[in-house]
């Protein structure tokens, strides 16, 4: 999954576009690298983030979304928690909305997804993106977590979602410390026992100052290393910024264990 942020504030590629030409000659870009799914994003979630009105978020996501959806197959996902943003980049061709919230931040957003064929990402969030880094505690996370998509997988079946729709991601980063990530990074496995496709969301983020000392722009290599490991527990999806070079470390990688066989 190739992220497309078109929010002025995004914490590792805000402001990047100032066109909808641009911003869409971008995500063609990220698919002929070889992304399986664009995702279109109008809004920052990361830590403190000011929330985005409906219009602004609106103006900045259908229209590239539009366009997408004319000039590629690769399927357009929608990273939005707002049912009216969701509804309207359906109706303009998106197969996938995105929800940090897990359809929780409007009550509107399980009708919308109910009543469209699309794929749903479900996402763990402890807070909001205003709140989440303000001491997140947990009694076990992976335990924690399971239990939580149980709940929630069990909750939209019975709003209407058949399951089999339904990507469950742990949150990378949203209402969880360093320690938190890194122990849900190493345990994909117990999401697999959910019977859900597991989505992460890992790149450039802030737990990987902790491990290599980088800032944003120096974590791409980190990010690789991370991949690689989610790779080898059986990852799904695996959204990134960088395409290319995911797609040429999980080539050789895949090579490499083909040639041991």
């Amino acid at each position: 999954m190739g992220i497309v942020n078109l929010t002025p504030d995004s914490f590792s590629d805000g402001g990047q576009f100032d066109s909808v030409s641009a911003a869409v000659e971008y995500a063609l870009k990220l698919a002929e690298e070889g992304a399986d799914i664009l995702d279109i994003g109008g809004e920052s979630t990361r830590p403190g983030a000011t929330p985005v009105a409906l219009d602004d978020e609106l103006s900045r996501v259908v229209p590239v979304v539009r366009e997408l959806v004319r000039q590629t197959r690769t399927p357009v996902s929608i990273d939005t928690s707002k049912a009216e943003v969701a509804r309207q980049c359906l109706e303009a061709g998106a197969a996938i909305v995105n929800d940090i919230s897990g359809l929780t931040f409007d009550a509107d957003m399980p009708r919308i997804c109910r009543e469209s064929a699309c794929g749903v990402i479900v996402m763990h969030i402890q807070g909001t993106p205003q709140t989440m880094q303000v001491a997140p505690h947990y009694n076990d996370v992976i335990v924690d977590l399971c239990q939580h998509f149980t709940r929630r997988l069990s909750e939209l079946e019975a709003a209407g979602i058949a399951r089999e729709r339904i990507v469950v991601d742990p949150g990378i980063g949203f209402g969880k410390t360093a320690e938190h990530n890194l122990q849900l990074l190493s345990h994909i496995e117990n999401f697999h026992a959910l019977g859900r496709p597991v989505l992460i969301g890992h790149s450039r983020k802030r737990f990987l100052k902790k491990v290599l000392g980088r800032d944003i722009e120096e974590r791409d290599a980190g990010t690789l290393g991370v991949s690689l490991a989610l790779a080898a527990q059986g990852t799904d999806v695996l959204r990134v910024h960088d395409v290319r070079a995911t797609r040429d470390a999980l080539l050789a990688w895949n090579t490499v264990l083909a040639a041991s066989r």
